[in-house]
């Protein structure tokens, strides 16, 4: 997400099978699409990760990053809105794209995370009820939502061995409740926005 531009209502996808592909989004409050510099410094540190990925957006907003990933061929996007209006925006857009595996799931997103990945109907999804590959948190600013749903991602089993999570936060925002097995593979700042990418390497229950 990202707060909103003055006249903006576009969001462009910017690689893959719907490259350049340009969709309407809801002028709301607390909305900001990723800009494209950022998607595009994300997108090359998650290249060779995409291709079959299993892709959970706990901030779905405009749809910026589950579209682009869908766009690079993960096999499944599951996002998560609170706005209905923004809900709806987002099942037209996955329309106009004739999109069939992704699942727009209205309601908030702590709650949600609190439910855990078995706890919901997804109707998309071939593979309900497990983890995900790939987990981009991006929410509204200044509100602790960020560090809440770190908490919850790590609590409620959203994630496979090896996921790659994304956090999106304001720059002056320093210190989050990273868990011992979230790795920091990267880190940019652009502007009032910070940005990292974390690994989960679970340690081994074997003995």
């Amino acid at each position: 997400m990202a707060r909103n531009r003055p006249g903006s209502g576009q969001v462009r996808i910017i690689a893959g099978q719907w490259r350049s592909r340009r969709l309407p989004i809801q002028d709301l409050e607390g909305l900001r699409p990723t800009t494209d510099r950022v998607r595009e410094t994300l997108f090359n540190w998650l290249s060779g990760e995409l291709s079959g990925a299993r892709v959970l957006d706990c901030f779905g907003g405009s749809g910026a990053l589950a579209m682009e990933a869908l766009s690079r061929y993960a096999a499944y996007a599951r996002v998560f809105e609170l706005q209905k209006s923004a809900v709806v925006q987002l099942q037209n857009n996955l329309k106009t794209l004739k999109c069939e595996h992704a699942d727009v799931v209205a309601g908030d997103s702590l709650h949600l995370l609190a439910q855990g990945p078995k706890g919901q109907a997804a109707r998309q999804d071939p593979a309900s009820g497990e983890g995900f590959d790939i987990i981009f948190i991006d929410p509204p600013f200044r509100k602790g939502l960020a560090e809440n749903s770190i908490k919850a991602l790590a609590a409620h089993n959203w994630l496979k061995p090896d996921a790659l999570i994304y956090v999106e936060t304001e720059s002056e925002l320093q210190a989050l409740p990273i868990p011992a097995d979230w790795h920091q593979l990267k880190e940019k700042t652009a502007g009032q926005v910070c940005y990292r990418l974390y690994r989960f390497e679970p340690e081994s229950t074997e003995e």
